[in-house]
């Protein structure tokens, strides 16, 4: 399901349309600067989850429980996209509120909600699918907000932000699904966050329930959202080449 100074609406995987913050005297000015120091130390830190994972690929010889060489920065640097909710809110990023946190909670449920709370599937392979498209996802996202936002946006990030997710989105979404999966055993025999009736507030809340209808949330989301993108890559990349042969 979903994961800047820009519109969330691709999923947090690609191609959403290229919003820009609005500009205004004084105050426009400061808002820009803060976003591009904002995109700079988020593509930064999924550059170090990027590093942290080649590393640690490079001194196992294996692919196999990758998770834990990158799992704190991977908790921060995602849960730090909650600002992005915050840009939304006070304005200075004309974006949905609505959309940007279902897609940004999306994400952090998914690390904390998931992952983190189910410690028997750090070490499925199906983590290192989504946290692999995770983290070249957000640091070509990052990247184009920031050249964006200084008005110097070279083609190939361009390109990159409206094409890989097409390989992207499908594994990502992949490896969502199949760690939400694996974690369902698990949860329905610890009894994770569910509450069981009677108790003093007469309400009940099963949480394996809930995560299956999370997995069948994903089957009229994801074509709506990949069609979407793909129609948005079509018209950002020809309007591009268009513009290449007018000059």
């Amino acid at each position: 399901m979903a994961a800047a100074g820009g519109s969330r609406a691709d999923n947090g995987y690609g191609s959403g349309s290229q919003q820009q913050p609005r500009r205004r005297k004084g105050p426009g000015a400061l808002a820009t600067a803060y976003l591009v120091i904002y995109n700079v130390v988020m593509t930064a830190g999924w550059l170090v989850i990027a590093v942290g994972l080649v590393r640690a690929y490079l001194a196992k010889g294996s692919y196999h429980s990758l998770y834990y060489s990158i799992e704190k920065p991977l908790k921060f640097f995602q849960t730090g996209a909650l600002l992005e909710i915050l840009h939304c809110a006070f304005g200075i990023v004309p974006s949905s509120v609505v959309l940007t946190a279902f897609q940004v909670m999306s994400r952090v449920f998914l690390t904390w909600a998931v992952t983190h709370s189910v410690k028997e599937v750090q070490t499925e392979d199906c983590v290192l699918l989504f946290v692999v498209a995770w983290t070249i996802t957000e640091i070509i996202r990052y990247s184009f907000y920031t050249f964006s936002l200084l008005n110097h946006l070279p083609y190939l990030i361009k390109w990159a932000r409206y094409t890989l997710f097409i390989v992207l989105y499908p594994m990502g979404v992949s490896g969502e699904l199949l760690t939400i999966y694996a974690a369902l055993p698990f949860v329905r025999q610890s009894g994770l966050y569910s509450i069981s009736l009677p108790n003093k507030y007469n309400f009940s809340f099963d949480y394996y329930t809930f995560l299956i209808l999370v997995m069948i949330s994903y089957i009229p989301i994801f074509p709506q959202l990949y069609f979407h993108m793909l129609h948005q890559r079509r018209k950002v990349l020809s309007h591009t080449e268009e513009h290449k042969k007018s000059e």
